[in-house]
């Protein structure tokens, strides 16, 4: 089954078209992005602005007509943190519904966090044993940890790497003491939450998504995309303590130059990387090992389990 997935995110609205069947890993066969940055559309009121609304009307009409084109048989959309907190979040996917004839779900912090989970239980399996996983996206940080496939614990925490960039820094580079007062709150946000996840026991394997940390393990050394997802990379609690420092001190174009960051990530990468580097010291993860797969396949996965002949729960229902 050819499978269309419209992702729309904090910084990136991105449609994925899979070759997808149950009981097989999802193949890419097309890719179409743009960073509309939604939660810089956003007013005094957490509106979304008519300009951020006309964008992403454009953008999904575009990814309908593609996925026409490319043969799509089944159509899923989502919206994570930026049209979940927008006020008028239900209103804008009802006009881009009348507009395009598309339903989008929202998703909850924590349903992104479990379907993410999801996507690294798969991609790890079941050797891998008691998983802790984190993302840090645009609006939010997601962690969950557990030994199945459904996590015993699901946090989403207000942390993404461009709400806090947008929120706590007024210049490029940002103050020093900007910088402390946010490390501080993200670290009291994140240590609100390590009693509820580790009650459950220490993690065999720690795993990161997102592009923040895909972005980090590649400035620390890690081998770049064009070497495929099969290649191990991961990165140190170490590396991450000492450019978040270094990052902090750059200004965006100075990180734009930087191996594996791009031009549009570079403003937010500062703030992502104290929200890493706040993580892994808090949850004393010594090293984590980056997965090329995340949220959007989790959603895909999650799509085939439903399919007829899917996976049993243990009542002997499809589980979906």
């Amino acid at each position: 089954m050819r499978l269309g997935v419209l992702d729309i995110g904090s910084n990136t609205v991105h449609l994925l078209v899979v070759d997808a069947h149950r009981g097989a890993r999802p193949i890419p066969a097309y890719s179409h992005k743009e960073e509309l940055r939604l939660t810089e559309h956003l007013d005094d009121d957490n509106n979304l602005s008519a300009t951020g609304i006309e964008l992403l009307g454009e953008f999904v009409e575009e990814a309908v007509r593609i996925a026409e084109d490319k043969g799509v048989e089944d159509f899923l959309g989502f919206a994570t943190s930026a049209v979940r907190e927008a006020a008028n979040g239900e209103q804008v996917l009802a006009q881009i519904d009348d507009r395009c004839g598309v339903n989008i779900q929202v998703l909850s912090g924590r349903d992104e966090a479990r379907l993410t989970f999801l996507a690294v239980r798969r991609w790890f399996g079941w050797s891998s044993g008691r998983l802790l996983a984190l993302d840090i996206g645009g609006g939010s940080l997601e962690i969950a940890a557990g030994v199945d496939e459904e996590p015993d614990v699901a946090v989403s925490l207000p942390l993404g790497a461009g709400r806090l960039t947008r929120d706590w820094f007024t210049a490029d580079p940002p103050p020093a003491d900007e910088v402390r007062k946010l490390r501080r709150h993200v670290r009291t946000e994140i240590a609100r939450t390590v009693g509820d996840v580790v009650r459950y026991g220490e993690p065999n394997r720690v795993v990161a998504t997102s592009k923040t940390f895909r972005q980090l393990a590649r400035i620390a050394g890690a081998a770049p995309s064009g070497e495929g997802p099969y290649v191990s990379r991961s990165l140190s609690r170490q590396a991450v303590a000492e450019w978040a420092v270094r990052l902090t001190g750059m200004g965006s174009a100075e990180r734009a130059q930087l191996s594996g960051v791009s031009e549009a990530r570079a403003p937010q990468l500062a703030a992502g990387a104290l929200v890493a580097d706040a993580t892994m010291d808090l949850f004393e993860v010594d090293r984590l090992e980056v997965c090329p797969w995340a949220l959007r396949e989790g959603v895909i996965l999650r799509r085939l389990d439903a399919l007829p002949g899917g996976r049993l729960d243990q009542s002997g229902n499809v589980s979906g």
